[in-house]
This record gives C-alpha cells, sequence and structure tokens, in this order.
C-alpha cells in the first residue's frame, strides 16, 4: 500500500507520513480553510441559538453544501451518525441516491 496506508488485522489504516501528506496537500490549501471556517461558523451560530450544545452527539449539516453559506434555509441539525453515514449509504451496491452527491 505503501508509505501512507498500512494495513492492521486487515484494516486500512494512516501512517503519520499519511496524514502529513493529506493536511500538506488539502487540508492546507485556501478552499479547505475556508470551507473548515464556515462549518465552524455554522456550529457556533447553532450553540448560540440553544440549537446544539458540546458532546450531544448532533451535527450541523449544511443542506446544498458549505459552498452554498450558512443561512438559516441551508442548515439543519442532525445526528452525528445520520449525517456522517449520508454519504456512505449513497456507495452501497444497489443505491438509487446519485453517486455523486
Amino acid at each position: 500500500m505503501g508509505k501512507w496506508w498500512i494495513t492492521v488485522n486487515g484494516k486500512r489504516k494512516r501512517t503519520a507520513a499519511g496524514v502529513k501528506h493529506e493536511y500538506d496537500t488539502f487540508q492546507s490549501s485556501a478552499k479547505a480553510k475556508a470551507e473548515r471556517a464556515a462549518r465552524n461558523s455554522a456550529r457556533r451560530s447553532a450553540m448560540r441559538k440553544g440549537l446544539v450544545h458540546k458532546g450531544d452527539g448532533k451535527d450541523v449539516d449544511h443542506i446544498r453544501g458549505v459552498s452554498a453559506g450558512n443561512g438559516s434555509k441551508n442548515l439543519r441539525v442532525m445526528s452525528a451518525s445520520a449525517n456522517r453515514g449520508r454519504k456512505q449509504k449513497s456507495r452501497k451496491r444497489g443505491s438509487k441516491r446519485s453517486r455523486h452527491e
């Protein structure tokens, strides 16, 4: 698998070099920083409104994506497991969802 990934007990794991490579190539880019700032801002505004609390297991979801903005019509609160599982369901074999969402 190379220097970015190793296999441990049949599972792929990132190496320290792989984590650094990901940060250097993607996470430190201007686009990634702007999107991360928008997600953090949305979370903070929901906390001020009392919609979410620290450690409550909820995510602030951007319905049409981060690039569509942090307006109230583009944000909703949902459980972390539901929010983070949405894309994975679209990759399942036989899924009706578009594979490019």
